[in-house]
């Protein structure tokens, strides 16, 4: 029996949602294209509803511009994400052919929403910045505003006690890096445990300084890489301004204003399917001191969590080689710090994969409490 289906509505009206409709009359190849970030050329983060489904029949989906899109070769093994409620996301098999990312899927529902990675909504942030200062024990120390105006908040756990080492987290520079900000959830949902020795053992001796969404405009208009000037926030800590980039520039008041003794910035990497860190090798400052933290800090994470790893990860700097305009060397060089990018996978986790979510929003919140543990385990030796 033939089904008669519906006209499909396909929409990205909504926070954090991109998507372009090329040609919607074939239910069984839907041609889409990906919007490039405002001001700016860089595409990759999609995130659209599909209604109108008929659930049991098959339909398929093509993102016909993903061949030229900013990490192309990164759509190789990658697979989609699908939600009937927005809430539990599921990998949807997909395939690359030099120039298009295509993926079938017979619903179970009249709807369904795709997107690159489980997304961060900005309705969760506001409800985890309500977390983090009603169940967490941590106060707003200060408010930045994004260009168009999103107040970026500046928590802090601890007293300001000069004693104390500032533990700095930042995340979702790149806006369409939402592992980030969910990274960021699981370090306040560690933080509201009043029994955690380990936790506890490192706020008597630190203070720790999150902000949980650098980039709120760029997040919300389903940016993969820039704010809503078309700015590249990871680019722009060595001539940042409150006129193009105020989220950096903030930040840089910040921490001149309460000092750094260890930096971290929470990112997403397209390509590579491992959790791995970036560190500063290639700063003029580089001393064997920041090398011994570095290394230090890996051993301590790799044996607290199986998901991170050593041997696959960025090419390092030769010394004096450094990208001083990203936020680790930046901040890495300024206060003489130990100071690292942590990239998640927008992909599975080859060490750990898991067919059915890949590396997702739970687990990278599972990282950011392992992250506090190895956090523990090094503060007496940052200065």
């Amino acid at each position: 029996m033939t089904v008669t289906r519906p006209m499909l509505a396909i929409s990205a009206d909504f926070d954090s949602g991109n998507i372009q409709v090329i040609d919607a009359s074939d239910p069984r190849l839907v041609r889409l294209a990906i919007r490039p970030d405002t001001y700016s050329d860089h595409f990759q983060w999609f995130h659209f509803k599909v209604a109108n489904l008929v659930p049991g029949e098959p339909y398929g989906f093509s993102l016909d511009n993903a061949g030229q899109s900013s990490y192309h070769e990164a759509w190789h093994n990658y697979d989609a994400v699908a939600s009937y409620d927005q809430k539990s996301w599921f990998r949807v098999p997909s395939r690359y052919d030099g120039s298009a990312l295509r993926f079938d899927l017979t619903p179970r529902h009249e709807q369904v929403w795709f997107a690159y990675f489980e997304p961060y909504s900005r309705e969760r942030h506001d409800w985890l910045v309500d977390q983090a200062l009603n169940q967490a024990g941590m106060q707003l120390i200060a408010v930045g505003k994004s260009a168009e105006g999103r107040e970026i908040p500046l928590l802090r756990r601890g007293n300001g006690d000069p004693a104390h080492r500032k533990i700095w987290l930042i995340a979702q520079q790149h806006p369409g890096e939402h592992m980030a900000e969910w990274f960021m959830e699981g370090i306040i949902e560690r933080l509201q445990r009043s029994d955690d020795k380990e936790l506890n053992a490192l706020l008597a001796v630190a203070d720790l300084y999150l902000i949980p969404n650098m980039n709120p405009d760029g997040a919300f208009h389903g940016h993969l890489r820039t704010n809503a000037r078309g700015k590249d926030l990871n680019r722009a800590w060595q001539d940042s301004s409150a006129e193009y980039t105020p989220e950096v520039f903030f930040a840089q008041q910040q921490m001149d204003k309460h000092g750094v003794d260890l930096f971290i910035d929470a990112h997403g990497d397209e390509a590579i399917p491992y959790v791995f860190t970036a560190a500063c090798e290639g700063n003029p400052g580089y001393t064997t001191r920041i090398a011994d933290l570095e290394l230090t800090f890996r051993q301590v994470l790799q044996a607290q969590t199986a998901d991170f790893q050593t041997v696959h990860g960025y090419t390092l700097d030769e010394p004096g080689t450094a990208n001083m305009t990203l936020a680790c060397n930046s901040v890495g060089q300024r206060f003489d710090c130990l100071a690292l990018t942590l990239e998640m996978p927008f992909k599975d986790h080859d060490d750990a994969p898991n067919a059915e979510t890949g590396w997702n929003g739970q687990r990278s919140a599972q990282l950011g409490k392992d992250v506090l543990s190895a956090v523990a385990k090094v503060v007496q030796l940052l200065r």
